[in-house]
Formats: structure tokens, C-alpha cells, sequence
């Protein structure tokens, strides 16, 4: 079984190294940890009383897998939702912020739950995911991974800069769509042949 920080690990693995990419609005990235974060944080390596993406580029492998242990995972209360939805969830949210749980409550709603969309994970909401969860966990896993990719594709839609995001140059799966699949059953997968099809109309 895989530990949390096994799964941070991953994260940052995934994540890669110093990017400062304009399209992306995180900003100056490093092992998935932003400018932003290290900023709220207050995390100031080179000491001169400022956080820079000087700061970013010191940050290492394991300062980035102790923030998001717990400031992606224990802090938003990812560590209590059943064990199967935690991967995906947690990778989202370092991925992408409370929209993780935003997407995880849409999706509770869809399974006949009455909670308030606003991305923070109280015990209704932790409540709501065990239920569904039952004896079936990994369905409920891929239908989090499957509105997760629905996501990123509504975002691409929405936001003609992030489409190189879910889209490579080639028309291929992009980084976003691949990252989402990684949580999906196999049989759930795009073919490459349905991708380009939901992609055909960008740009």
C-alpha cells in the first residue's frame, strides 16, 4: 500500500523541475511547489527577506514533498476521505487547488448528495464520499479521475492558453489529460482517436 508520502513523492516526480511558464498562472514553479505558495508560506531560503524565484529555484525534492504532505493533503483534509479517492484528489489539489474537492463535490451531487460546491472538505462532504464509496471504491475512484479529465478539457475550452496543457503539438494527449488518466481504470481511457475528437474544434 502506498504511504501519502509515496504519493507526494510521485507528485513531484510528475511535477518536474523549475518551470516559470507566462501561459501558467502559478507563475514560477519548482517540483510543483509556486512562487505563490512558498510566498503564503513564508518560505524565504536564501534568507534575504523576500520570497523570489531565487527561492523557488533552492527549493528541493523533499521541502516540495513536506509542503504538499501538509498543505495539500492533512491541511484540506484529503487524509479523511476513503483511501482510494485520496491519489487522484491529492494530486489535483496540488494540481490544481480546491477545485480538486470542487470537482469531488459535483461529482457527490451527481450521485444524489446535497452539498454546497465550495471546495473545502467538511464532514458532510467526508461524510457523503465514504457512503457512496461503499463496496466499490475504485468505481467511484474512475468517476472522479473521468470528471477530473472533463475538467481539464472544460478549462482548455474555456482558456485557449492552457490547451497546450491537455493538447501536445502533435494532437496527442497532453500533460493535464495524461496526469488524469494515470487514476482512471484503462478501460475508462480516451483512445487517441476519441481525444482528437473532443479537441478538434480548438484552435
Amino acid at each position: 500500500m502506498q504511504t501519502v508520502t509515496d504519493i507526494a513523492k510521485a507528485i513531484v516526480a510528475r511535477e518536474g523541475g523549475y518551470v516559470n511558464d507566462p501561459d501558467d498562472p502559478g507563475g514560477a514553479t519548482n517540483h510543483g511547489v509556486t512562487i505563490h505558495t512558498m510566498r503564503r508560506l513564508g518560505i524565504d531560503l536564501n534568507g534575504d527577506g523576500k520570497v523570489t524565484g531565487a527561492d523557488v529555484r533552492r527549493l528541493t525534492r523533499d521541502q516540495a514533498v513536506g509542503i504538499f504532505v501538509d498543505h495539500y493533503y492533512r491541511r484540506p483534509r484529503i487524509a479523511e476521505l476513503p483511501e482510494a479517492l485520496q491519489p487522484s484528489v491529492f494530486d489535483m489539489y496540488v494540481n490544481a487547488g480546491s477545485n480538486a474537492v470542487k470537482v469531488l463535490q459535483r461529482l457527490l451531487n451527481e450521485m444524489g448528495h446535497v452539498l454546497t460546491v465550495d471546495g473545502a472538505l467538511g464532514p458532510i462532504s467526508i461524510a457523503a464520499a465514504h457512503k457512496v464509496c461503499g463496496d466499490r471504491p475504485e468505481l467511484v475512484a474512475d468517476a472522479y479521475g473521468i470528471a477530473r479529465r472533463n475538467y481539464y478539457y472544460a478549462l482548455a475550452d474555456a482558456r485557449p492558453s492552457s490547451r497546450k496543457y491537455a493538447r501536445r503539438r502533435d494532437g496527442g494527449k497532453g500533460g493535464w489529460i495524461a496526469r488524469a488518466e494515470e487514476f482512471i481504470s484503462p478501460r475508462f481511457h480516451l483512445t487517441e482517436a476519441e481525444h482528437r475528437t473532443r479537441t478538434a474544434t480548438w484552435a
